[in-house]
């Protein structure tokens, strides 16, 4: 008896480790659907990703009201301007309840130190994420914009200067995670999207993995849209999903 309630607790500690790790990317064009989906997801996942489509869409009484229904979000704008400004939109960002939020590491050293200082100056600070290489991106679409080198090394040498400026949380691919997890250490989040369970289809993603490889490979959240949002039965898309991560960890 007193083994099977240990398993118990143990499988019950992992069924909230795998909350923890899954964000949901609620990429619908109306405030509607996003409510339709969070009230079918809720009790089931804890993370949601706000992105640009719903939050042009649905601005930020979205926001703030999946944060009022229990979700922590993860606001998904990927901010990328001079200093002055980007300060201001994380100041305006914290503001609203995000818990995490995306800059691009591409908007240089002065950007990024300037969001870090201006994150943790916030009352409720946000966990700032700084974005490598888009998970869209290989490497024939970088040399379009002029980087000849790999996406692994690209997202290598902005992961540093991100860590370097005080950012410590990173979006990266799945095929960048294990390199970046060696190379930083364990403290360091790092953001997998891209993540398609087996058989899924790919989309406009290039640089893809399974839930399960990702968390093996060091993945601190996986962010995981149309294969949970676009499937018949959403809750049990994303039941299967934390599973899986489950499984992995």
């Amino acid at each position: 008896m007193k083994d099977n309630s240990r398993e118990r607790i143990h499988s019950a500690a992992k069924d909230r480790l795998a909350q923890d790790r899954l964000i949901v990317a609620l990429d619908v064009p109306t405030a509607a659907q996003a409510r339709e989906l969070a009230s079918q997801l809720s009790g089931i996942c804890r993370w949601i990703k706000v992105g640009l489509e719903l939050y042009l869409a649905a601005g930020t009484a979205i926001v703030e009201e999946l944060a009022t229904q229990g979700f922590s979000i993860f606001l998904d704008l990927k901010f990328h301007d001079i200093p002055n400004t980007v300060a201001g939109a994380v100041r305006s960002a914290a503001s609203m309840g995000a818990s995490l939020l995306t800059i691009h590491a591409a908007g240089g050293p002065a950007m990024l130190s300037a969001a870090a200082e201006a994150a943790a100056a916030s009352p409720n600070p946000p966990h700032l994420l700084a974005v490598t290489v888009l998970t869209s991106m290989d490497r024939q679409q970088l040399a379009a914009i002029g980087i000849e080198v790999s996406p692994a090394d690209q997202v290598l040498r902005l992961a540093r200067m991100a860590t370097a400026s005080g950012v410590h949380g990173l979006v990266c691919s799945a095929e960048e995670v294990r390199l970046l997890r060696q190379e930083l250490g364990a403290a360091m989040q790092l953001v997998v999207p891209g993540i398609r369970p087996a058989g899924a289809e790919v989309g406009d993603q290039k640089r893809i993995a399974t839930p399960s490889v990702a968390i093996r490979d060091g993945a601190s959240n996986l962010v995981v849209g149309r294969p949970i949002t676009r499937a018949g039965n959403p809750a049990q898309a994303a039941q299967a999903i934390l599973d899986e991560i489950a499984g992995a960890l």
